[in-house]
C-alpha cells in the first residue's frame, strides 16, 4: 500500500480537481459465503450518479446479460482514464487490508446480480472476490454474467498459486490494452 501511496494522492487531486469530493465513491458488493461488504473505487462518475434516472445498467432475467453503457454520460473525462486502465479500482487494496476481498478470485458481485442466482451461480460466494480474476483478463465488462460466472467456477475448481501468479501477470497486459473496460 506504502509504494501506491503516490498514485493514490495523483489520482484522488485530479479527481478532486476535475469533478470535486468525494474522491471515492462505495458500493455494497457481496462476497464471501453471501456477505455484503462496502467496495471501494475512485469515483469516476458524476456526482450522485446512482440516483440518475436513467438506467445504464441492467440485469434482464432472461439470459442474464449484464449491459454497461460504452458512452455513459455519467462518467467524468478524469474517471473515463481511470477506467480505461483500471486505476479506478485501485482502493480495492483496502478491502483486501481489510479482509473482504483477496487480490485475485471471482468477481464482486451486485446485490442485484445475486437476487438471480441459480444454486449454481452461488458457489462463487465460496471464496473472497478479487481485486482480478479470469473475467478480469477475459473481457471485462464485454462478458455477460453466464460467462463471467463459468469463468469463476473454473477458476475455484482448479485454483492454484501458479494460476493466481498467472492471472495477475496476464492482469498488467489486460489493464494496458484498456480492451472491456468503459
Amino acid at each position: 500500500m506504502l509504494l501506491l501511496s503516490p498514485v493514490f494522492v495523483a489520482i484522488g487531486i485530479a479527481v478532486l480537481v476535475s469533478s470535486g469530493w468525494p474522491i471515492f465513491y462505495s458500493q455494497k458488493r457481496v462476497g464471501l459465503n453471501g456477505r455484503t461488504f462496502k467496495f471501494y473505487k475512485f469515483r469516476s462518475m458524476v456526482k450522485d450518479a446512482d440516483k440518475i434516472v436513467h438506467e445504464v445498467e441492467n440485469v434482464h432475467a432472461g439470459d442474464h446479460v449484464i449491459f454497461k453503457n460504452k458512452q455513459d454520460p455519467r462518467i467524468t473525462p478524469v474517471g473515463r482514464i481511470l477506467r480505461k486502465y483500471s486505476l479506478d479500482e485501485l482502493p480495492q487494496f483496502l478491502n483486501v487490508l481489510n479482509n473482504s476481498m483477496s487480490v485475485v478470485g471471482p468477481r464482486p458481485a451486485l446485490p442485484s446480480e445475486v437476487s438471480i442466482y441459480n444454486s449454481i451461480y452461488e458457489r462463487r460466494l465460496i471464496a473472497k472476490p478479487g481485486i482480478t480474476g479470469p473475467w478480469q483478463i477475459s473481457g471485462r465488462s464485454d462478458l455477460d454474467l453466464r460467462t463471467s460466472v463459468a469463468l469463476d467456477l473454473n477458476y475455484l475448481i482448479n485454483w492454484s498459486f501458479t494460476r493466481d501468479l498467472w492471472i495477475i501477470v496476464s492482469t498488467v497486459g489486460a489493464v494496458f490494452k484498456g480492451k472491456g473496460a468503459y
